[in-house]
């Protein structure tokens, strides 16, 4: 053997040896570890129910965690009855008192059985994942009867609208209650302003994941491009009182949990 292949043939045996007494020093408990120790968390009885560290924002009785969008400091004036929130046009959009940064968010709404319209004008309202100011700012999530109703895409129920089409349509015939399950990351700014990261949301439609965590392109535009244009910290989340003609919609079992 010449004094090169003596030469790799010691490294490999040395290197054989040296891994061999690693893997005999290495134990189990190496890859272990035991803290933090995560907060214990009940769950509801129910998907539907909220679980124990949730804060509740509607739970059938009133809307104490509500305003409207317009003047915060008038309470919220939607119609609660049975239980349930029913939209009222003629107010205007409501959201919550408390601000937000990543959540997770429970939501229950229910087109009525006898909808009329099509298109955008059947059922129509949002669930605005952060409000950035008063009408219809910041970013949404829409609702809207889905069921046989043709519309634009990144327009029907499930899309995070104007910016990005559902992956599926999960949605129930009108007089069905219908569930939205979010994850969302709020943006981050920098000092001057720039962003930093988008925002980004997971949606599970009825059971059925339809946004996989999406990157928004910025607030929603009803007109134009998406763009980040203005930082903006914690937000509240919003309700939409859509100014169409069609019967108003319906939500129950509202609750998020800080993420």
């Amino acid at each position: 053997m010449n004094a090169k292949k003596s030469f790799f043939s010691a490294a490999l045996l040395i290197a054989g040896c040296v891994s061999m007494a690693t893997a005999q020093e290495a134990k189990h408990e190496d890859t272990e570890f035991y803290t933090p120790v995560p907060n214990v968390v009940t769950p509801g009885k129910t998907n539907s129910d909220a679980p124990s560290d949730a804060i509740v924002l509607f739970d059938g009785k009133n809307l104490d965690q509500w305003v409207m969008t317009d003047d915060r400091s008038q309470p919220a004036k939607w119609k609660v009855s049975g239980g349930i929130l029913t939209v009222d046009k003629k107010t205007g959009n409501i959201e919550t008192k408390q601000s937000f940064s990543n959540y997770q968010l429970h939501l229950e709404w229910k087109v009525p059985a006898n909808i009329t319209g099509e298109g955008q004008l059947r059922g129509n309202s949002g669930l605005f994942l952060a409000s950035i100011g008063k009408g219809d700012l910041g970013y949404e999530l829409q609702i809207l009867d889905s069921y046989n109703n043709k519309t634009y895409t990144n327009g029907m129920a499930g899309s995070i609208y104007k910016q990005n089409t559902p992956m599926f349509n999960a949605a129930k015939k009108p007089g069905e209650w219908q569930t939205y399950d979010v994850i969302w990351t709020a943006p981050v700014f920098n000092a001057d302003s720039s962003l930093k990261s988008p925002a980004k949301v997971t949606v599970l439609f009825n059971g059925i994941i339809v946004q996989n965590n999406f990157e928004l392109k910025g607030p929603t535009q009803y007109v134009g491009l998406p763009a980040y244009r203005k930082a903006h910290g914690p937000s509240p989340i919003k309700l939409q009182a859509h100014g169409d003609k069609s019967e108003p919609i319906s939500f129950r079992n509202i609750w998020v949990r800080e993420l």
